[in-house]
Order: structure tokens, then C-alpha cells, then sequence
């Protein structure tokens, strides 16, 4: 059995100390240095492409862990409920949005998607434009302003109905799995491009998964109320 690879270990010192160090290791520090430094300018394109790829990151693990949230949530009867998941709601489709807008790398365009999640993303977009980032109606938010009049004054009654998925949509589940995994791809086929171009092998830390990368059980996903 092949023995485990030993973690590398990096020493890290300021560029001022090399005087200090004999002569033959400075010829050498500072032949790798300029060895680096033109293998990173030739690869400049690539490398910007690869920076927001890793940008898009942060994004997508806290689309995963908002859902994770949605999804393990339960339900009760109650307004602190109610305002709870849709305070998750609003971050879950900002979070969306931000994620699939980023710039060339980083951003999914819609016809990147299958044609069976490109419906889900259509109505995250919506949900995001019209219930959450402004102020145009949204057929899940309906409220209705009655005023009597009795004895001299005006009595104002509001009736108000906010639609609301428990635990997030079923399909929202499988459209964050999708996008996962194209930003892993993505990053790999950018690392394999550095590779190829540079001729120096470039590699990514990884490591397993937390528990809540699965979004909670599938019988938290249940219809919407």
C-alpha cells in the first residue's frame, strides 16, 4: 500500500532578507523568481479567468448552506415562522442572483442551464426583481386595504397574504447540485489549461464536504402554502 503523501511545507520570507543569504542561494532565489514571474505573465488571460472563478466561490457555498438552512427549517404556524423563512428566501434568491451575474468565469448565463432548471431559474429571477429588489407586484404577496366608516371616524381593516415555500422549492435542490458541480468543472478545466500552457502542474485544495452540503433531507421540501 502506497504510504500517504506528507503534507508540502512553505517557508515564507521577506524578499529583503535573500542579502543576507549566501551567495549561491541568492543566485538561485532569484532565478526562480524570474522564472515564476514570466510563467505568470505569460498565463496573465488565464489566470484573471481563474481568479473569478475562485471569487464565485463564497457565493456558492452560502447558496448551499442557505439552503441547507431552508430545507432543515421544519415548519410552525406561527408570523416569527413566516418571517423567518422569508428572511432565508431573500437571501437564498439575492444570493442566487449574485452568483449567476458574476463576470466572464464566474457567471452562468441561462441557456448554460439544462432546459428543466432553466423554468426554476426563471422564477428565482422573477421572485428576486419583483417581491424582493423592488417594489412591483408579486403574485405570491396579496394584501387588501379595507376602510369603514361608523359614527364620525374611518376604520381602516388590512388584510394581508404572503405565499411561501417551506423549506424552498423542490427544484432549487437539483438547480445548486447543477451549478455546484459546473463551478467544480469549471475550475479544473482552468487549472488544466495553466497546466498545459505553463508546463507546471497546478493544483486546488480540496478536502470532504461539510454535513450540510447535502441541503437536508428531501422530505423537508414540501409545497408551497
Amino acid at each position: 500500500m502506497d504510504e500517504p503523501e506528507e503534507p508540502q511545507e512553505y517557508v515564507v520570507f521577506p524578499e529583503e532578507a535573500i542579502k543576507y543569504l549566501p551567495e549561491e542561494w541568492q543566485k538561485h532565489l532569484y532565478a526562480v523568481k524570474e522564472e515564476g514571474r514570466g510563467i505568470l505573465e505569460a498565463a496573465d488571460k488565464d489566470l484573471t479567468i481563474l481568479n473569478r472563478i475562485v471569487h464565485a466561490y463564497p457565493a456558492m457555498v452560502s447558496l448551499r448552506y442557505i439552503l441547507h438552512r431552508l430545507a432543515s427549517s421544519g415548519f410552525e404556524a406561527t408570523t416569527e415562522w413566516m418571517l423567518e423563512n422569508d428572511m432565508l428566501t431573500l437571501a437564498f434568491v439575492t444570493t442566487y442572483v449574485r452568483l449567476v451575474d458574476g463576470g466572464i468565469g464566474s457567471g452562468v448565463s441561462r441557456g448554460k442551464l439544462p432546459a428543466e432548471l432553466r423554468p426554476v431559474h426563471d422564477n428565482i429571477i422573477r421572485l428576486r426583481n419583483k417581491r424582493y429588489a423592488h417594489s412591483d407586484e408579486h403574485d405570491s404577496i396579496k394584501g387588501r386595504l379595507d376602510i369603514g366608516f361608523d359614527g364620525g371616524s374611518f376604520d381602516i381593516n388590512v388584510e394581508f397574504e404572503m405565499d411561501s415555500y417551506v423549506g424552498g422549492a423542490r427544484e432549487w435542490k437539483s438547480l445548486v447540485v447543477f451549478l455546484d458541480e459546473l463551478m467544480v468543472s469549471r475550475l479544473h478545466k482552468q487549472l488544466a489549461k495553466l497546466t498545459k500552457k505553463t508546463g507546471f502542474t497546478w493544483s486546488f485544495p480540496s478536502g470532504p464536504p461539510p454535513k450540510w452540503v447535502q441541503c437536508g433531507p428531501d422530505s423537508s421540501y414540501d409545497d408551497d402554502i
